[in-house]
């Protein structure tokens, strides 16, 4: 009976573990899923959430960082899609989703001398938590969610990549992010709404 009760419990154990797994495999955003605001401080020491853009259509929110080469290689890129997309109503919101004592290079001082150094036009905030990258589910950097607002709810129509040449912006044949935006404002539905993302995991601290 002793060793019946002590199965009994390392199989619930068992398929607890398996599925709490699963929990994480398959947490954070879909296409369609109503996407949580936020308020986290930005590079200018201001707190920034969707409400501060209460003219925005939508919002390109990238979580990305400072160390990462991939992240470093599409920044011009997203300040690109800043300037070409803010005024239409779909400004960038980047986020720092590492964890700052595994990556000391991703500092809130660094952000702030990042941002100084390329001239950041759009918000930069950091997640100290990690809070916002868990619930949207970002694995990497960069990792981009279109969010388009309706009705007062902030909907997710796109996640992924930028593009599909994360070497060379130049030879990029699929601008994903751009392509979603047109085809939202020409009332269509974004084709593909999801592309794997290319870049660094996501340093996610130790629990």
């Amino acid at each position: 009976m002793k060793n019946q009760s002590l199965w009994t419990v390392v199989l619930v154990v068992f398929f607890s573990l398996c599925s709490l797994q699963a929990a994480v495999a398959g947490g954070g955003y879909k296409v369609g899923d109503h996407a949580r605001d936020f308020s986290l401080k930005s590079v200018d020491g201001s707190m920034v959430s969707f409400e501060s853009y209460p003219d925005a259509k939508g919002f390109i929110v990238v979580f990305t960082c400072n160390h990462c080469p991939y992240a470093v290689a599409y920044e011009d890129r997203i300040i690109d899609l800043h300037k070409k997309f803010a005024l239409k109503g779909y400004p960038v919101i980047a986020i720092n989703p590492n964890d700052t004592n595994a990556v000391p290079d991703d500092s809130y001082a660094n952000m702030i001398t990042r941002s100084q150094k390329k001239g950041f036009p759009f918000a930069y905030l950091i997640d100290p938590t990690q809070d916002i990258a868990t619930a949207y589910g970002a694995t990497r950097t960069p990792h981009v969610f279109l969010v388009q607002k309706q009705n007062g709810a902030f909907v997710v129509r796109y996640i992924g990549a930028i593009d599909d040449n994360a070497e060379d912006a130049i030879a990029a044949k699929h601008h994903y992010v751009e392509d979603a935006i047109a085809a939202l404002e020409s009332g269509a539905e974004p084709n593909p709404t999801m592309v794997k993302a290319v870049g660094c995991t996501i340093k996610w601290a130790k629990k």
